[in-house]
């Protein structure tokens, strides 16, 4: 009779387990370490500047990208205020290149002033800012003024699925956001 208590009761920790449910004790998921971010914050970086050459190669009318600004541009979790420096070189990269270096946020407008000197103080040329103003999608409509204004939005670059609604731009780069735990 022990052995069908053991066999029950470790059935019973794996079903909870398996069910999202935690044990006592238990942690839950963490976000990865600031380094192993920068990892994979990286490996989706890499091909940014390849990809961009061979555009600019092809010819874009008014060629640019696209940034989204928390935890994308900015590692406003790890380390707030700070540039995700591989970010910053591909922005620093187009900016040399003649690819202007657009900005999508959620913030809200009237923190237009602090967001722009956030991005200053980091190292960013902001070319454009387009941020909230109301409850519609904001990121498609604002890839949708830049694009009305003659962008060629080559590069799309955000954390989170949101960051890619709509269209108006080539190509995405999505970086982790690890199940949506990095907002």
């Amino acid at each position: 009779m022990t052995g069908i208590k053991v066999l029950v009761t470790m059935f019973l920790a794996v079903a909870l387990v398996g069910c999202g449910n935690t044990i006592a004790g238990a942690s839950p998921a963490r976000l990865p370490s600031y380094d192993r971010w920068q990892t994979d914050v990286t490996a989706v970086m890499n091909p940014v500047i390849p990809w961009l050459r061979n555009r600019m190669e092809r010819g874009a009318r008014k060629p640019a990208i696209v940034l989204d600004i928390d935890n994308t541009a900015l590692e406003t979790h790890y380390n707030p205020g700070e540039p995700n420096k591989p970010v910053l070189a591909v922005a620093g990269w187009a900016k040399r290149n003649n690819v202007s270096v657009l900005f999508v946020t959620l913030r809200e407008a009237s923190d237009r002033g602090s967001t722009m000197s956030q991005l200053g103080r980091a190292g960013y040329a902001v070319d454009g800012l387009c941020m909230k103003t109301s409850g519609e999608k904001t990121k498609p409509r604002c890839r949708e003024v830049f694009a009305a204004d003659g962008y060629t939005i080559t590069a799309n670059i955000g954390n989170r699925e949101t960051d890619f609604d709509g269209g108006d731009y080539e190509k995405a780069y999505r970086l982790p956001d690890y199940d949506g735990r990095l907002d």
